[in-house]
């Protein structure tokens, strides 16, 4: 039975996609970046087709119709209501597109037709064509000898119906990945033509011996949603070539959307329709790019001047102000604990502790869980350089990354190479857990330096996103740390830790069991979670019982939240904001208690059933008070926040956070970069400080001791 306190995941994501689509409305974020949220918003969409309404199709065939118990809705009531729903972001995202359009001319970025050229552009296309694109087309058509083509998921294709001498045939032409999706022309200005335009151009001559009746460039999506246990393989079989399988029939798998670029007739949309399997229903009509991957290089093209104007001023992550990198992080770790807070701090103290540990021969081992990596990765570097030098390196890399399969499958072959140790995680577990142990000889015994993080050990990442990094030498960490990684290499999820909470074990149970705690103290109980998403029904239910109790609830939820606020007598003392800004949220951080009695957790794991009963993630209480500080600070600023943060209402909709006039306007992301700036500042300084208050000391001793000849 539907609970009015929750709601369907699926809508629930598409109106967190709508706050992102939002932003390019927002006139305080500057007009490329905001070009650069439509793009996020048309991705996050491609994705949630591929993955959410492709898992939704497959499960629609089942003889049982599955209800979704937060909405009561069977899958077929979803997919309606999906299909619905994503209509109306369709013409959201046109409105705000043609508008953005518009200002952008006013800056000399000139999205163009082909009736708008120049009579010189119109010669360099064609000259452009011939050279390189004509010469890597493969026109065909579809008749008795030539039957319907496979679509490739996400290929720009031309459709056209042809005819000769009185009889129709249906002309197809795919768009060669290999081409750029846009072609810049010869100006001062940033002027530039879709590829496809210049095609549509010179359909004539591709089709010389027929007429072209109508056009239309057109795009499926697939299905991407393969649950590698449903296939059968052999026992042993290698995952790799497993992996490399799967990649393969995900190209191949059923349409979910079907996008064009204009109106057809009634006859070709049935012919569509029909050889691609879709109801009307999940047709998109859309005059924008397919795909909007451009939009992230167009600065490369401009100068400066207009660089500064219409993107975000340049942030580079800062120092930490509690660590030296002119010394060895090992030693500085073994004296207290480290955090780094991304992006508004530098990964760099981590990647400089792998190339120590790389190279310290007191290390005996590397051990760490590899999610995401960025396609260059010096990470990867330096533990190929610490197996080379004989040091014993485990990685357990997770090959079913989505999306990523391939790069995972590349890394993991260069270092197998090298001598690591791989391990693929378990065959219905993804390892998603972000945990790192290095092992050193030390004083005749073992010395543990671990880091649990939030996020990916990804570089470029580490500048998008927010997240949260604790390295530390804490022995009992350590230890469980140890153990984890043993549990992994024999397949064993059962294990027992200390400290650190494990899924699919005891993570979930322990939430449960903390939030317990809570109701016991009634109204004095808090409880503070920020994730990107929660969907477990369990934990929801627990917090609605903790509410009821009269504990106070704040939730900092980017994306997906299937409790829905402050429902008398159900959530109403549940508050839950949604934060999208310049950065991407990310971290995890769970908070159960005040004051001295505070435990606090930072996890990899989201509050939703795939994290809490389907992965091995691990959360790590924070017990060092001067790192509790600083993530109460981090807390503290997203709470404030009441301009970029969104307040979810108990009817599901989103809306701005109260602020008086004379109330002070926070971004929390600008104000934690601000902080940043200053805090490398200050530790610059007092390191200038003591330095000249050493130099005259180390002065005179050098006078003092000084040699005839010296």
């Amino acid at each position: 039975m539907h609970k009015n306190y929750t709601q369907n995941r699926e809508l629930s994501w598409l109106k967190f996609n709508e706050r992102v689509l939002l932003e390019a409305v927002d006139e305080t974020v500057p007009l490329l970046e905001r070009l650069k949220f439509v793009a996020i918003f048309t991705s996050n969409l491609d994705e949630f087709f591929m993955i959410r309404v492709g898992s939704l199709s497959e499960l629609i065939h089942l003889k049982e119709n599955p209800v979704d118990k937060k909405s009561g809705m069977n899958t077929e009531q979803q997919l309606e209501a999906v299909y619905e729903e994503v209509q109306n972001l369709y013409r959201e995202r046109e409105r705000i597109y043609e508008d953005l359009e518009k200002q952008l001319r006013v800056h000399g970025i000139c999205n163009l037709s082909y009736g708008e050229l120049e009579n010189d552009e119109k010669k360099f296309l064609k000259k452009y064509f011939s050279e390189f694109i004509a010469p890597i087309l493969s026109p065909q058509i579809v008749d008795q000898h030539h039957p319907f083509p496979h679509l490739q998921n996400k290929t720009v294709h031309i459709g056209a119906v042809l005819c000769h001498k009185e009889k129709e045939v249906f002309g197809v032409i795919p768009v060669p990945a290999v081409l750029p999706p846009i072609i810049y022309l010869q100006d001062e200005e940033v002027r530039y033509i879709r590829t496809e335009e210049v095609i549509l151009h010179h359909l004539q001559e591709i089709f010389s011996n027929y007429t072209i009746k109508e056009n239309v460039c057109f795009c499926i999506t697939r299905n991407a949603d393969i649950n590698v246990n449903d296939e059968a393989f052999d026992f042993g079989y290698d995952f790799r070539k497993k992996m490399k399988k799967v990649l393969n029939q995900r190209r191949r798998l059923g349409a979910v959307r079907l996008e064009l670029s204009n109106t057809v007739s009634k006859k070709f949309l049935d012919y569509l329709t029909e050889k691609i399997n879709l109801s009307k229903k999940q047709i998109y009509v859309t005059h924008m790019p397919f795909r909007m991957d451009y939009a992230y290089k167009l600065a490369a093209h401009m100068n400066s001047d207009k660089v500064s104007a219409l993107t975000y001023s340049h942030f580079e992550p800062q120092k930490n102000p509690d660590v030296d990198l002119s010394r060895s992080i090992i030693q500085q770790v073994e004296q207290r604990d480290l955090l780094l807070s991304l992006p508004y701090e530098s990964l760099q103290p981590f990647i400089q502790l792998l190339k120590e540990a790389s190279e310290d021969p007191e290390v005996v081992s590397i051990k760490i869980t590899i999610y995401r990596l960025a396609s260059h990765a010096k990470l990867v570097d330096y533990l190929c350089n610490a197996a080379e030098r004989g040091k014993d390196v485990t990685v357990v890399i997770e090959l079913r990354a989505r999306f990523d399969e391939q790069n995972n499958i590349d890394w993991s072959e260069r270092l197998e190479d090298a001598g690591c140790t791989l391990i693929y995680g378990f065959e219905e577990y993804k390892v998603h857990s972000k945990v790192c142990l290095i092992t050193r000889k030390e004083n005749g015994g073992i010395r543990y330096i671990t880091q649990i993080g939030t996020g990916n050990y990804n570089e470029n990442t580490a500048k998008q996103y927010t997240d949260l990094s604790l390295i530390t030498a804490d022995e009992s960490i350590g230890n469980d740390a140890a153990n984890f990684f043993r549990n992994m290499a024999i397949g064993d999820l059962d294990g027992r830790y200390e400290k650190l909470l494990v899924s699919p074990n005891t993570l979930k149970s322990s939430i449960i069991d903390l939030i317990n705690g809570e109701i016991g103290k009634g109204s004095r109980g808090r409880i503070i979670l920020k994730l990107n998403s929660i969907t477990d029904l369990d934990i929801i239910e627990k917090l609605k019982e903790a509410s009821c109790a009269g504990v106070r609830i704040d939730m900092i939820v980017r994306g997906i939240c299937c409790i829905l606020p402050g429902v008398e007598e159900k959530t109403e003392n549940i508050r839950v904001k949604s934060i999208v800004g310049r950065y991407l949220e990310h971290s995890r951080i769970y908070c159960f208690g005040q004051g001295a009695e505070e435990k606090m957790f930072i996890s990899s794991a989201d509050f939703m059933t795939r994290n809490t009963e389907r992965r091995v993630e691990v959360a790590c209480p924070i017990e060092d008070e001067r790192t509790k500080a600083k993530i109460h600070r981090i807390i503290d600023a997203c709470l404030s926040d009441n301009v970029k943060g969104r307040i979810l209402q108990a009817d599901s909709f989103y809306t701005e956070v109260p602020c008086g006039e004379e109330e002070k306007r926070t971004d929390c992301q600008q104000l934690l970069m601000n902080r940043a700036i200053e805090d490398a500042q200050q530790s610059a300084e007092r390191k200038q400080n003591q330095e000249k208050q050493t130099k005259p000391v180390a002065g005179f001793f050098k006078r003092l001791f000084k040699f005839p000849g010296s």
